[in-house]
Parts: structure tokens; C-alpha cells; sequence
């Protein structure tokens, strides 16, 4: 590790458990930092909270009392999902008190350079295809971030021979200062978060905090076809690798006479890539550009894209049940999401969608609804997502209480040839802590149909 003495004797707040703010503390603590645990739940629900209790931290539950400021905090680590509009961080950001998330404090103590890779959709997708190509090509890559391994974790056990390839959401990038990767990847830029960014600039502002540390010596690579992002970097002092699946850009990576090609060298065929759907080429496109700025060759790359099927809960294929075959695309927590997974199909799609309820409506998905013959709705959003299958003139449309519900209502309705396909549009925690969660449920009631 470097920079250990950064936090040594310095008053930090921790607010917020889950998985980073345990592994936040444990690491504060080591780093000889006077850590205190904030946490909304009660002390005699919250198993995380009693276990560092035991561990000699400083534990405060029930509530964000304001209390917590006076320590002459040196800063605040917080969860992501805790939104700034919380008393205790506006009292905090008007007393200039520094708000991190745990990314920050990963970039500060890590040794490894990092790949920052965030965007509305294809994140996660799109980490895994850069992380297994670095793999194949021996780079010793490691993976941290919102992709399910706590940063700070794989930080402190990294060294210089490492890269730490991240994907990061716009909560995270919202509570950094230094944090600066030397690559930096957008995949696209959508409408989404509203319930907690509050207007789409905000949101956007957010996630190009990826640029913000980023100097000449650094690359930033960004969606040629996505006009949002490419209004955002801008202003990035990086370098700018472009890829685009419609238009030749020959200092970046795109499609030319059915292979891709980056900065004019032809890497690998399309029809032997395994992965299906056009927007799953525009992840393999940014994989590409990240393998090949860190000098991954062709054949590594190849074995990995005639290989790689996809990632759980994205386009993931479960099973066939009397010739209906069933996908869970519980990551698609939004309308955009859910447009590429229905694009993805040609034959008949029954869609099963619905779920937390963020303000807006679900029209933008009217144009896709061309070979969705049937729609079951369920959660907060079922109403909203069946006015507009009405306004398609999509006649067979049924409202259900839950997944497991959907799941039977969908065979019901399904002939022979037909797609049922769980994509949510929606977030899950109406119902579920997760979109894991809401994938696995989806999953356990198809394999009980059988």
C-alpha cells in the first residue's frame, strides 16, 4: 500500500455499512485512523454494526445525528446509495468537511493504476470482457467496484504488477477528489438515477467526474455514436480513443467489412464473436480498445470473444420449456436496457417488466414493442408499463403481484417459437434488495415450471 500514514490518528466518519463500509472501517482502523460507524439501522437489527462493535469501533445506530460533526472529522466515507440530501451531508459539505466513497479511499492507498469504466448501461458486461481479454493476455488484472468486489479490499492487496479494472457507478463518482484512472471508459449515457441525481445534468455531471483527474499521459475512452458522451469529454485533458459500431474511427476501435478493427489493425471476425445482440457489440468494441492500449494481442482477444456467452443476469439465457425459450435480464434497471434486449430477438417476445417506481413513464419503449406480442407487468411500475403497451395497441397485456406470478402468466399466454423474457426497465427494491435477487427469483419459478 501506499500513502499509509494519510489517515494515521485523523477522526473519519464511516456512514453507511453494507459490504464497503465494513471493509472501509477495517481498512481505516489498520491505516491508524480514529474511526466512528454511522448506520441508519438499529444496533439490535444490524449484525454488521454489533460485529464492529466487538471489534473495538466506535458504533452509532438508529439515525444520522448531527452530533457526529464534532469530532473535527477529517473527512466522511459514506455509502453510495446514501443521497446528499441527507441533514448530516449538508450540514457536513457546509462545514467543508470532505465526503468520500470507498473508491477514493481504494485510489489513495492502492499501488496499481486503475480502469475506471462507468455509463448507463453495458458496465458490467463490458468490465468482464476487459477483465477476462487482460486475463488471456497475462496483464494480472484484479476487480474491484460496483461489480460486486469491495474496492478498498482488492487496493490494499494490489502492487504495482496489477491493474485494478473498476466499474463504477454515478454514486461513487460522486464522492471522489483524487481519484484518477489511467484509463477511463464511458459506455453510454442515459436518462437514469433521476430519484437520486434529480435532473439528467446532474446525473451526467456525475459521471464525468471519470475525466475529472485525468491528464495528457491518460486515455479516455468514449462511444463515438453516443452524443452525450461525446459533449462530456470535451473538456477531458486525456487522450481520446473513440469506438463506434456504425462509423469507421481510425484512431479508436470500429467495424469495417464485417471485423473490428483497432486504430487499422484487424482484430478479430464478427460472425466468430459468440455474444449476441448489436449492443453487446458496442461493449465488445470499448473491451477491445482497453485490451489493446495495454497491449493484449489479437489471439488473447479472439480466445476470449469465441468464449464468452455473457454475464449473469444480462441477456442470460436459462432454459427452454416446450420450445419457449426463456432469458433473466434482471440487470436491465432501465428503458434503455430494456430497448437493446428486446432488439436483441426476432422472434415473438412475451416481456415480463415492471418494479421500483423512479417518477417516470415507460413510452420511450413504444418503438420496440414491434414484436413484443405480449407484456406481463408486476411491482410499482405495472400500471405505468401496461399505459403504454396500450398506447403500442398491444392488446394482451396482464398486470400480476410478482415475478414468480409473471413467470406463469407469461407460458400461459407463450405458443411455440415465442421468447419470455424477463427485463425489468425498472430497478428492483420495491420487491428485492437486488437485481440478483430478482434474477434468481425469475430464474427458480422458470425451473419450477418444468
Amino acid at each position: 500500500m501506499k500513502n499509509v500514514g494519510i489517515f494515521n490518528q485523523k477522526n473519519v466518519l464511516v456512514l453507511g455499512m453494507a459490504k464497503s463500509g465494513y471493509a472501509a472501517s477495517q481498512l481505516l482502523k489498520k491505516l491508524g485512523a480514529i474511526v466512528t460507524v454511522n448506520d441508519r439501522t438499529p444496533f439490535e437489527q444490524n449484525e454488521i454494526a454489533q460485529k464492529l462493535k466487538n471489534e473495538g469501533f466506535d458504533v452509532v445506530c438508529g439515525e444520522h445525528p448531527l452530533s457526529l460533526l464534532e469530532n473535527e472529522l477529517y473527512c466522511i466515507v459514506k455509502n453510495p446509495g446514501i443521497p446528499y440530501s441527507n441533514p448530516l451531508l449538508i450540514e457536513a459539505e457546509k462545514r467543508n468537511i470532505p465526503i468520500y466513497t470507498e473508491i477514493e479511499l481504494a485510489y489513495l492507498i492502492s499501488e496499481a493504476p486503475f480502469i475506471g469504466i462507468t455509463g448507463s448501461n453495458g458496465k458490467t458486461t463490458t468490465t468482464t470482457l476487459a477483465l477476462n481479454m487482460l486475463e488471456q493476455g497475462n496483464k494480472q488484472p484484479l476487480v474491484a467496484g460496483n461489480i460486486g468486489t469491495v474496492a478498498c479490499e482488492v487496493a490494499e492487496k494490489a502492487t504495482s504488477n496489477n491493474i485494478i479494472v473498476t466499474e463504477l457507478s454515478s454514486f461513487q463518482l460522486m464522492g471522489i477528489d483524487e481519484f484518477k484512472p489511467k484509463i477511463s471508459l464511458v459506455t453510454n449515457i442515459f436518462e437514469a438515477h433521476l430519484d437520486y441525481h434529480g435532473t439528467k445534468e446532474e446525473y451526467v455531471k456525475a459521471k464525468a467526474n471519470i475525466f475529472k483527474n485525468q491528464s495528457e499521459d491518460d486515455f479516455a475512452i468514449v462511444n463515438f455514436d453516443d452524443e452525450n458522451v461525446m459533449a462530456m469529454v470535451k473538456h477531458s485533458k486525456a487522450t481520446i480513443i473513440p469506438f463506434s459500431s456504425t462509423k469507421v474511427v481510425e484512431e479508436g476501435a470500429y467495424v469495417k467489412e464485417g471485423s473490428i478493427y483497432f486504430k487499422q489493425q484487424k482484430v478479430i471476425e464478427v460472425e466468430k464473436i459468440v455474444l449476441p445482440g448489436k449492443h453487446n457489440l458496442e461493449n465488445i468494441l470499448a473491451a477491445v480498445a482497453i485490451a489493446k492500449l495495454l497491449d493484449v494481442d489479437h489471439a488473447a482477444i479472439e480466445q476470449v470473444l469465441t468464449t464468452f456467452t455473457g454475464v449473469e443476469h444480462r441477456l442470460q439465457y436459462v432454459t427452454e420449456i416446450k420450445q419457449r425459450k426463456f432469458y433473466n435480464d434482471s440487470k436491465a434497471t432501465n428503458i434503455l436496457a430494456t430497448q437493446k434486449a428486446i432488439s436483441s430477438f426476432q422472434k415473438p417476445v412475451i416481456l415480463i417488466a415492471g418494479g421500483l417506481d423512479r417518477g417516470n413513464d415507460f413510452d420511450d419503449l413504444i418503438p420496440y414493442f414491434n414484436n413484443v406480442k405480449n407484456m406481463i407487468t408486476y411491482g410499482q411500475t405495472r400500471d405505468k408499463l401496461i399505459d403504454s403497451a396500450k398506447k403500442a395497441g398491444m392488446k394482451a397485456v396482464k398486470s400480476v403481484d410478482n415475478v414468480e406470478d409473471a413467470v406463469k402468466e407469461a407460458f400461459a399466454h407463450s405458443e411455440v417459437g415465442d421468447i419470455i423474457l424477463l427485463s425489468p426497465a425498472c430497478a428492483s427494491w420495491d420487491q428485492f434488495k437486488t437485481f440478483e435477487e430478482r434474477g434468481n427469483k425469475f430464474i427458480q419459478a422458470v425451473h419450477k415450471l418444468k
